[in-house]
């Protein structure tokens, strides 16, 4: 087994590799200028000739040399001040947590590295160090010459980010035996050549990126030629600085065996295990709500809860709720609750792009308030959507054999009804539909152009008002139109981009003074406000026939609650629930995919006959 040491050497002589294209390009820099020193002390001291031909090259020589110093040091000058990539993450100070910090430098000790100079929470579920040593990633420093060399001599320790799902779902020493192989790596961190090989590398990715955002022809033309520059260095140093990453890993791993070694094992259980339920809580129950401006203010406590879930239901995963008698590694913490609320506004940041402050349109939302404030406003949000996308269709009139059993007029028992005439039948449109008549009249006797006035008269019964929003229309122009599904998903689709762009321009009109105000980045924050744009979305944009089921849901669901006496409810895994005598209905898709993609109707309505939903009264929208 190879040791510490042979990782480190290994590490070491890649980064001399990386220095070594640094220098490279400085001497191609500066030949111009040296060809041109010699040509002209070669004339000064008489050794080279003085005929026209040596002047013209010295002139050319000199000319060359001027370029290529400016162009090297405009190379260099966006290279130095270009700010590094910073991941976004909660800083945590000690005062905020001095047993967190307390852990990590005993384990510093144990492996005989320096502890990690600070501690931040990333809402992921990963764990890094992160040299935040550029003057851009943190507060003003004033001191004294003296102190300044001395931290030149003594490079800073990086940063240690953890993903914040950890600290809630892993047990302490759990999460000890985790950041032992991530603490492990400060000890090559220090050595001055692989420190100075990665400044370099970082200082090329962010001149490039800064390359990249250059606007207008002035500094758009030099800001391209130092990204090009930029990007030839980086693809000749790649390899060296992959390898070099990888032989720093392999150091740390190597001392960290010595470390909890068994118990790394079921710590790297517990992160796979954290990843998944992190993962569905996002996409499945912050995701709706931050869609409707809201955002849930106990992500990592939410995360044991879907975790504990995922146990209970998963015979894979049975046995890891046990451990929650044991102490959760988030006590570390003097104030979890106030840390969490950070972690979960920064997720909401980094996979929506919410805006970077609480505010009216901006609220935040407890568990114990969600099922109402979010699933059962999104279900009637979705639902008026739909009301709205169906009531401007073009009106289409349905022959009478076409319309459900509910809206066909019972025959009297002697005579056979007559058929309506066409011509005459009301459209059947969802702002106003056809009325229904009582069983004991006939439809020539209520309609009003059926051989009497328009007008009520004085023994006529007043004509009932048209119905509200009823989800027996939504079925039965699913179901009896073919074209009404592909319209209403294209024209779903329209509205849902249209309010998107609308929310990203409120986003983008709201951080526009923030962003003029700030200069840099914020201190453990590192996101640049780009027009509220998420920097991870967590899914890609739903197709019509996605948004039209999920919407046909909300509308069943809706219905359900109103007439059904049922509830809304949030399910761990799966997000947005619908509870039946206080049970949970997981069966309502399949029944809505049947409607929405082969226009079968049965399925649903066998659904809602089970449920006890009276498709034909009208619910409550917003």
């Amino acid at each position: 087994m190879a040791s510490p040491e042979t990782g480190v050497l290994a590490a070491r002589a890649r980064a001399l590799a990386v220095l070594r294209i640094r220098s490279t390009a400085l001497a191609v820099a500066l030949l111009p200028a040296a060809v041109a020193v010699v040509l002209f002390a070669g004339r000064a001291s008489g050794h080279l000739g003085a005929g026209s031909g040596w002047d013209l090259a010295r002139w050319i020589a000199g000319s060359l040399a001027v370029l290529s110093l400016l162009l090297a040091a405009l190379v260099a000058l966006v290279v130095a001040r270009a700010r590094p990539a910073l991941s976004p993450s909660v800083p945590i100070s000690e005062k905020s947590a001095p047993d967190l910090y307390r852990l990590v430098r005993d384990l510093a000790d144990r492996l005989e590295v320096p502890a990690p100079s600070a501690i931040a929470l990333t809402p992921d579920c990963d764990s890094w160090l992160e040299d935040r040593t550029h003057r851009a990633h943190g507060p003003p420093r004033r001191s004294t010459g003296a102190a300044r060399g001395e931290a030149r001599r003594t490079p800073e320790a990086p940063v240690l980010v953890i993903g914040s799902p950890f600290l809630w779902w892993m047990r302490v020493a759990e999460l000890r035996a985790l950041l032992a192989p991530v603490v492990a790596g400060t000890g090559p961190s220090a050595h001055p050549d692989i420190a100075a090989a990665r400044r370099f590398i970082r200082g090329l990715d962010a001149a490039v990126a800064v390359a990249a955002r250059a606007r207008g022809p002035l500094r758009a033309l030099p800001l391209r030629f130092v990204g090009r520059v930029a990007r030839l260095l980086l693809r000749a140093g790649r390899e060296h600085a992959t390898i070099m990453e990888r032989a720093v890993a392999a150091a740390a791993s190597e001392r960290a065996q010595t470390v909890d070694y068994g118990l790394r094992i079921v710590a790297q259980e517990q992160v796979g295990l954290a990843y998944a339920g992190w993962d569905r809580l996002l996409t499945r129950v912050a995701l709706p709500a931050w869609r409707m401006g809201r955002w849930p203010s106990r992500l990592d406590a939410g995360v044991v809860s879907a975790l504990t879930e995922l146990s209970r239901r998963d015979r894979l995963a049975n046995g890891f709720a046990s451990r929650l008698g044991e102490r959760p590694a988030c006590d570390l913490l003097e104030e979890p609750g106030a840390i969490d609320r950070a972690a979960s506004l920064l997720a909401a940041r980094l996979f929506h792009g919410g805006p970077a402050e609480p505010g009216p349109d901006w609220s935040p939302v407890g568990w114990g308030q969600y099922p109402e404030e979010v699933v059962d406003r999104k279900w009637r949000l979705e639902a008026a959507r739909l009301h709205r996308v169906l009531d401007n269709l073009p009106a289409t009139a349905l022959p009478a054999t076409a319309l459900p059993a509910t809206a066909l007029p019972a025959a009297p028992p002697t005579a056979a009804a007559p058929a309506p005439d066409p011509a005459s039948a009301p459209p059947l449109s969802y702002a106003r539909s056809a009325p229904r008549t009582p069983a004991d009249r006939s439809p020539a006797d209520h309609h009003p152009t059926a051989g009497r006035p328009a007008g009520p008269s004085s023994g006529d019964r007043p004509a009932a008002p048209a119905p509200g929003p009823t989800l027996a229309r939504v079925i039965d122009r699913l179901a009896q139109d073919e074209r009404a599904g592909d319209l209403v998903a294209a024209r779903l689709g329209a509205e849902v981009e249209r309010e998107e762009r609308e929310e990203a321009a409120r986003q983008a009109a709201r951080g526009g003074s923030a962003q003029d105000a700030t200069v840099g980045v914020a201190w453990g924050d590192g996101m640049v406000a780009e027009g509220g744009l998420p920097l991870f979305p967590l899914q890609p944009p739903r197709t019509g026939r996605e948004l039209l089921a999920d919407h046909v849901t909300a509308m069943v669901c809706c219905a359900a609650v109103d007439t059904a006496g049922a509830a809304p409810g949030l399910d761990w895994l799966d997000g947005p629930a619908l509870l039946v005598d206080g049970a949970r209905r997981a069966d309502l898709g399949r029944p809505v995919l049947s409607l929405v993609d082969d226009g079968d109707a049965e399925p649903l309505r066998g659904w809602l006959t089970t449920v006890g939903v009276r498709p034909e009264k009208p619910v409550r929208l917003v």
